[in-house]
């Protein structure tokens, strides 16, 4: 079944704006922390690519799941993720999700179906496809979406993960984020066909198209996939075509692209997208926007006062919970 724009109600809608709008601000403010040397380790922005995380996570249950990236601050807020407890995770505070150990890379929380962030191009698709196989077996109508990379498409993983998942039809939306850089490498010259949907061709299940910078286009095609999965369709893979405005890590320099290129991207932001579109149609006004903004923004600020002001792990917690 497609689902149209009339089939989200207006909480829903505005629900997913206030996402987007979340992790805009998250961010930006946990950008301005790690140029003050606050943040522990590498840490790399979603900023521009909150449509595909907004749009796919509102056609999930609380009890699906999902994998993320090494940039996957977007999928775990999406998912339903504390802002406060994420902060504290990157400044390395005994109040993260990890506890400290994790960092920026590896946010997990298993109670809300995010199945962690990977710091391994392409980590998170074999353990949505093993999440999957449970989901079937335990039966109980559940689904995996599996976001990554156009760098992670080429990973020996997903050739395999997808044939598994092809020949057992098991419920796992394999969700391409095509944001055109694997690293520092513009992803033209490692794809000998660019039509990435005919990844998912030899092994039995559809590839579809989208674009990754409507959140409403994303939310059609991830909810298609979704019941079709719930159903015992089988696996699907979406291709979302977006960008990543920044550098692969924040303060990388961004010479090695076409001049003006992110300036381009950045007129296609995804938030003002989905604002114009809300306007049109009578479900969001200026004030409205305003409100909503000044809300995440507020939320956002009281996080990082909460990660500031919580504690460091004591040195006799080193080992615990370590595999």
């Amino acid at each position: 079944m497609m689902t149209t724009l009339l089939d989200l109600s207006p909480d829903q809608l505005l629900d997913m704006y206030r996402r987007m709008c979340l992790i805009r601000s998250f961010e930006e403010h946990a950008r301005e922390l790690y140029m003050q040397g606050r943040v522990r380790g590498s840490t790399h922005m979603y900023i521009g690519e909150e449509a595909v995380a907004a749009g796919a996570c509102a056609a999930l249950r609380r009890d699906d799941y999902i994998t993320s990236t090494h940039r996957g601050h977007g999928h775990c807020l999406a998912k339903g993720g504390q802002p406060a407890v994420m902060m504290a995770e990157l400044l390395g505070k005994a109040t993260g999700y990890c506890h400290g150990k994790g960092g920026s890379m590896h946010i997990a929380d298993l109670d809300l179906g995010i199945l962690g962030a990977n710091g391994i191009v392409g980590g998170g698709i074999g353990i949505a496809t093993g999440a999957a196989y449970t989901c079937k077996v335990r039966g109980a109508g559940q689904v995996v979406c599996c976001f990554f990379g156009d760098g992670a498409l080429n990973q020996g993983i997903f050739h395999e993960s997808a044939n598994m998942a092809g020949l057992w039809r098991l419920p796992v939306i394999y969700l391409c984020e095509e944001n055109k850089y694997a690293e520092f490498s513009p992803n033209a010259g490692f794809f000998p066909v660019h039509d990435l949907t005919v990844r998912a061709a030899p092994y039995g299940f559809p590839g579809v198209a989208v674009d990754g910078n409507n959140a409403l286009a994303v939310h059609r095609a991830v909810q298609e996939a979704v019941d079709r999965a719930r159903s015992g369709g089988g696996p699907a893979l979406i291709v979302a075509d977006t960008y990543r405005i920044e550098g692969h890590t924040i303060g990388d320099p961004l010479t090695l692209r076409p001049k003006d290129e992110a300036e381009e991207w950045r007129k296609r932001d995804p938030i003002v997208h989905l604002r114009h579109t809300l306007k049109e149609r009578g479900m969001l006004d200026d004030g409205t926007a305003e409100k909503i903004a000044a809300e995440t923004e507020q939320e956002i600020e009281t996080a990082v006062e909460f990660a500031l002001s919580s504690p460091d792990p004591d040195v006799s917690e080193l080992w615990r919970d370590v595999y």
